[in-house]
């Protein structure tokens, strides 16, 4: 727990959690082309405004959306740093996993046998072989 307030980076359980509702994504996606109401972002959603008010509250919590309320208006907008920590942790993991492959294919490479050369004949029998 103290980490987290020390670290919100480290955290990324309900970043992937919030992202995890397809619901959330699309209220994201939206988000991405400028604030919006909670109102607007539930408007494509097939949910009453307190479910679309919950998914807000979940991505608040993750931190991945900022909210202000002005009178009876509650306006949202993406935060892109918590986003960003999301990618570069799943792009640590990618460069991780890609470097093990590479030197499995180093290795690979390194210990295979050679295959015998084929017999100067060996194509015409196989297709010969095939045909039959």
């Amino acid at each position: 727990m103290l980490n987290d307030v020390l670290d919100p980076e480290l955290d990324l359980d309900r970043v992937f959690h919030a992202l995890a509702d397809p619901g959330r994504r699309r209220m994201l996606e939206r988000l991405t082309q400028g604030p919006a109401s909670v109102s607007e972002l539930g408007k494509p959603l097939e949910m009453s405004l307190a479910a679309v008010l919950q998914h807000v509250q979940v991505l608040e919590a993750s931190g991945l959306v900022r909210s202000r309320k002005l009178g009876r208006t509650r306006t949202c907008s993406l935060d892109p740093r918590t986003l960003q920590s999301a990618e570069r942790w799943i792009a640590e993991r990618r460069t991780f996993v890609e470097r093990r492959l590479d030197r499995l294919g180093e290795y690979l490479a390194d210990t295979a046998t050679p295959a015998p050369p084929a017999a100067p004949d060996a194509p015409a029998r196989h297709q010969e072989e095939t045909h039959d």
